[in-house]
Protein backbone atom coordinates (compact mmCIF):
# COMPACT_ATOMS: atom_id res chain seq x y z
CA UNK A 1 0.00 0.00 0.00
CA UNK A 2 0.70 3.63 0.33
CA UNK A 3 1.94 3.58 -3.50
CA UNK A 4 0.51 5.97 -6.51
CA UNK A 5 -2.93 4.69 -7.27
CA UNK A 6 -4.55 6.91 -9.51
CA UNK A 7 -4.13 10.59 -11.30
CA UNK A 8 -6.52 13.34 -12.42
CA UNK A 9 -6.15 15.97 -15.19
CA UNK A 10 -7.90 18.70 -14.69
CA UNK A 11 -8.89 20.58 -17.86
CA UNK A 12 -10.18 23.74 -18.78
CA UNK A 13 -11.20 22.31 -22.08
CA UNK A 14 -12.21 18.53 -21.27
CA UNK A 15 -12.94 17.37 -24.78
CA UNK A 16 -9.93 19.13 -26.18
CA UNK A 17 -8.05 17.32 -23.62
CA UNK A 18 -9.47 14.04 -24.09
CA UNK A 19 -8.77 14.19 -28.03
CA UNK A 20 -5.11 15.16 -27.36
CA UNK A 21 -4.58 12.48 -24.80
CA UNK A 22 -5.74 10.19 -26.82
CA UNK A 23 -4.01 11.10 -30.14
CA UNK A 24 -1.06 11.61 -28.66
CA UNK A 25 -0.77 9.15 -26.05
CA UNK A 26 -3.12 6.45 -27.32
CA UNK A 27 -4.70 6.33 -24.12
CA UNK A 28 -8.67 5.24 -24.44
CA UNK A 29 -10.88 8.00 -22.49
CA UNK A 30 -14.22 6.55 -22.08
CA UNK A 31 -17.34 8.48 -19.92
CA UNK A 32 -17.61 6.81 -16.30
CA UNK A 33 -19.90 8.44 -12.88
CA UNK A 34 -20.82 12.05 -13.39
CA UNK A 35 -21.59 13.99 -16.36
CA UNK A 36 -18.02 15.36 -17.65
CA UNK A 37 -15.89 12.65 -15.96
CA UNK A 38 -13.75 9.75 -17.78
CA UNK A 39 -11.60 7.30 -17.17
CA UNK A 40 -8.39 6.64 -18.87
CA UNK A 41 -6.86 3.74 -19.37
CA UNK A 42 -3.43 2.88 -20.98
CA UNK A 43 -1.96 5.20 -18.95
CA UNK A 44 -0.23 2.14 -16.67
CA UNK A 45 -2.22 3.45 -13.70
CA UNK A 46 -5.67 4.66 -13.09
CA UNK A 47 -6.78 7.79 -14.48
CA UNK A 48 -9.35 10.24 -14.96
CA UNK A 49 -10.17 13.60 -17.51
CA UNK A 50 -12.66 16.11 -15.56
CA UNK A 51 -13.03 19.55 -15.63
CA UNK A 52 -10.35 22.08 -13.59
CA UNK A 53 -11.63 22.77 -9.94
CA UNK A 54 -10.98 24.10 -6.68
CA UNK A 55 -9.21 21.64 -4.43
CA UNK A 56 -8.07 24.70 -2.13
CA UNK A 57 -11.01 27.38 -1.94
CA UNK A 58 -9.96 30.14 -5.11
CA UNK A 59 -7.01 28.52 -6.14
CA UNK A 60 -7.51 26.21 -9.61
CA UNK A 61 -5.77 22.70 -9.46
CA UNK A 62 -3.32 23.00 -11.97
CA UNK A 63 -1.18 19.54 -13.49
CA UNK A 64 -1.63 16.04 -12.36
CA UNK A 65 -3.53 15.52 -9.73
CA UNK A 66 -2.44 12.38 -7.80
CA UNK A 67 -3.86 9.93 -5.36
CA UNK A 68 -2.25 7.42 -2.97
CA UNK A 69 -4.11 3.55 -2.02
CA UNK A 70 -3.60 3.31 1.59
CA UNK A 71 -4.78 0.40 4.03
CA UNK A 72 -6.61 2.70 6.58
CA UNK A 73 -7.45 6.64 5.86
CA UNK A 74 -8.13 6.97 9.61
CA UNK A 75 -4.65 5.72 10.29
CA UNK A 76 -3.08 8.40 7.08
CA UNK A 77 -5.42 11.24 8.28
CA UNK A 78 -3.94 10.74 11.57
CA UNK A 79 -0.47 10.79 10.51
CA UNK A 80 -0.81 13.44 8.10
CA UNK A 81 -2.27 15.98 10.74
CA UNK A 82 0.40 14.56 13.26
CA UNK A 83 3.29 16.06 10.30
CA UNK A 84 2.34 19.35 9.91
CA UNK A 85 -0.19 18.29 6.64
CA UNK A 86 -4.07 19.34 7.06
CA UNK A 87 -7.00 18.25 5.27
CA UNK A 88 -8.56 19.83 2.10
CA UNK A 89 -11.18 17.90 1.01
CA UNK A 90 -13.05 16.04 3.86
CA UNK A 91 -12.95 11.97 2.96
CA UNK A 92 -16.65 11.32 0.93
CA UNK A 93 -17.21 7.15 -0.10
CA UNK A 94 -17.57 6.85 -3.67
CA UNK A 95 -19.92 3.50 -4.05
CA UNK A 96 -18.11 0.47 -5.16
CA UNK A 97 -14.64 2.17 -5.18
CA UNK A 98 -13.97 3.41 -1.41
CA UNK A 99 -13.23 5.94 0.89
CA UNK A 100 -11.36 9.37 -0.46
CA UNK A 101 -10.00 12.55 1.44
CA UNK A 102 -7.74 15.18 -0.25
CA UNK A 103 -5.00 16.58 2.01
CA UNK A 104 -1.99 19.53 1.44
CA UNK A 105 1.64 19.04 2.99
CA UNK A 106 3.45 21.19 4.71
CA UNK A 107 5.00 21.90 1.20
CA UNK A 108 1.60 23.11 -0.43
CA UNK A 109 1.23 20.24 -2.21
CA UNK A 110 -2.15 18.56 -2.26
CA UNK A 111 -2.66 14.62 -3.06
CA UNK A 112 -5.45 12.09 -2.46
CA UNK A 113 -5.92 8.99 0.23
CA UNK A 114 -7.91 6.33 -1.21
CA UNK A 115 -8.66 3.29 0.99
CA UNK A 116 -9.97 0.90 -1.94
CA UNK A 117 -13.34 -1.22 -1.12
CA UNK A 118 -15.45 -2.74 -3.45
CA UNK A 119 -17.80 -3.18 -1.09
CA UNK A 120 -18.12 0.55 0.12
CA UNK A 121 -21.78 2.16 -0.40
Amino acid sequence: MNTLAHFAINSSAVDSSKTFYERVFGWKITPWGPPGFYQIEGAGVRGALQGRRDLIAGERTLGFECTLAVADIDETEKRVLANGGKIILERSVISGVGTLMFFQEPGGNVFGAMQYDTNAK
